[in-house]
């Protein structure tokens, strides 16, 4: 497990595990019975336990790593299944600015913003390097994608996008990138050779972590853009395919 190669392995199957085990749960809930979301949601509480436990108490690479994955879990799986989200939930209003666009896009995520960035503050308050940069590269990764679909790219895919957030595709934009799309795509691959150099020259498993999460992340960019069926990555997740289905935010990838 200490060689940089099989950290790497361990990482990717992380990231595409754990999407799909939160797709699979936010899906069923959309099929159950009233109240379905907030069982999910206080059922899966020791997550939440685990994830902060880990990042206090960790001090190796994997525990961080694993700690900081199980803590952004949580708070994502609170957002997918509608429990945390903003303090509006209905479809974008008429808007005649951007700035008007934005402050409607944020009024209904706006809690699920907050909560991200207090696990950050948590984090780095609490624990080791480990699990402070692998929070840190989800939440830059994230907060870059959210802005791109905002702003505009050409592939949006909402597949898998849980029937309680229906309305945000609406807040979104499909068409060609904005300026924001390169820009975000040159520091996620710089971000990627530093890692990999870190990983090469230390040899520490670490760096081989990160490095494997930040070009997970920079693939997703490239999807906002290249005609690629990635859905098909966590079709297992899925009870059965939507009839229909609009297009809207990506929900996969943390």
């Amino acid at each position: 497990m200490e060689h940089p190669a099989v950290a790497a392995l361990a990482a990717l199957f992380l990231w595409w595990f754990s999407t799909g085990a939160i797709l699979w749960v936010v899906q069923r809930a959309d099929r159950g019975s009233a109240g379905a979301h907030g069982r999910v949601l206080l059922w899966s509480l020791p997550l939440l336990v685990a994830g902060i436990g880990g990042v206090i108490l960790s001090d190796g690479a994997y525990g961080g790593f694993v700690s900081a994955l199980a803590l952004w879990g949580w708070i994502e799986l609170a957002f997918l299944t509608g429990c945390v989200t903003g303090p509006v939930r209905g479809e974008m209003p008429f808007c005649l600015t951007e700035a008007q666009r934005f402050r409607a896009a944020w009024s209904v995520l706006m809690w699920h913003e907050l909560l991200l960035a207090t696990g950050l503050v948590l984090v780095w308050a609490a624990g080791d390097e480990t699990a402070r940069l692998t929070y840190s590269v989800l939440f830059g990764a994230r907060i870059s994608a959210k802005l791109n679909i905002f702003l505009g790219v050409p592939r949006i895919n909402a597949e898998f996008l849980p029937e309680r957030l229906s309305h945000l595709p609406s807040y979104f934009r499909r068409g060609p990138v904005s300026w924001f799309f390169p820009l975000s795509v040159l520091v996620l691959t710089a971000a990627v050779f530093c890692w990999l150099e870190r990983a090469m020259v230390t040899g520490e498993v670490q760096f081989a972590l990160l490095a494997t999460l930040t070009g997970l992340a920079l693939l997703e960019h490239w999807l906002m853009v290249l005609p690629l069926p990635d859905e098909k990555l966590w079709r297992w997740a899925m009870p059965a395919p939507k009839p229909d289905y609009v297009e809207g935010e990506k929900t996969h990838g943390f």
